[in-house]
């Protein structure tokens, strides 16, 4: 797993990880490695930084969860990430999570069915876009490298319950896409640095409603 001095996932998680989730997790790993040959859901060139670039990129989400979290949903989870590894981390953390992830394209959303049954994760997958499926009042809503933030804050309005968070992973032009949002979306906006690239952050975001632009 970890071959250097960087962040691992009790780092990313801030406690100690069990091996039964840890050894879900190389289970996880291994299949999403063995998938990519067949179907695009990491690039080729960083698969030999799985661990780094992905599992513990996205474990670093979950200790910023709402609090008493029952319901997170996962936007374009494509290969399971962030959405699968915080199912993954919630089985054994968090029992009283239930997941849905949602990926419109039908062959991801098979490997992340078979992942979840696998695993014997709570976990639901609805392949479908995110646009299409009615409202699912989350508690705690993801989606990493999906799309601009202007466009993940309405379907984050969608989705999220009256006091949901949304836990947005964003790179170094983070405050231009927060910049950009505001002409359409009022919200409350904390930033914390990612734990592994200090030009990264994690935006957690609530009380979404639409700008004075928007009305």
């Amino acid at each position: 797993m970890n071959q250097d001095n960087s962040p691992n996932l009790s780092d990313a998680v801030q406690c100690d990880v069990s091996r039964e989730t840890l050894h879900r997790m190389e289970r996880y790993a291994a299949h999403l490695l063995r998938w990519t040959e067949k179907i695009n859901l990491i690039a080729r060139a960083e698969r030999s930084h799985l661990w780094q670039r992905h599992i513990t990129d996205s474990a670093q989400i979950f200790p910023l969860r709402k609090t008493g979290t029952r319901h997170w949903v996962d936007l374009g989870s494509g290969g399971g990430l962030p959405g699968l590894v915080n199912a993954i981390l919630a089985a054994e953390m968090a029992p009283d999570i239930h997941f849905t992830l949602i990926e419109s394209d039908k062959r991801k959303a098979a490997f992340l069915r078979m992942i979840a049954a696998e695993l014997g994760l709570d976990t639901t997958v609805l392949a479908h876009r995110a646009e299409d499926v009615p409202a699912l009042a989350a508690d705690t809503l993801t989606a990493r490298a999906v799309s601009p933030l202007r466009h993940l804050l309405g379907l984050a309005a969608l989705h999220l319950g009256p006091a949901g968070r949304a836990l947005l992973p964003k790179g170094r032009r983070a405050e231009a896409e927060i910049q950009e949002a505001r002409q359409h979306w009022d919200c409350d906006i904390l930033s914390t640095p990612s734990i592994l690239d200090p030009g990264s952050s994690i935006l957690q975001i609530e009380n979404i409603r639409p700008g004075k632009a928007s009305s």
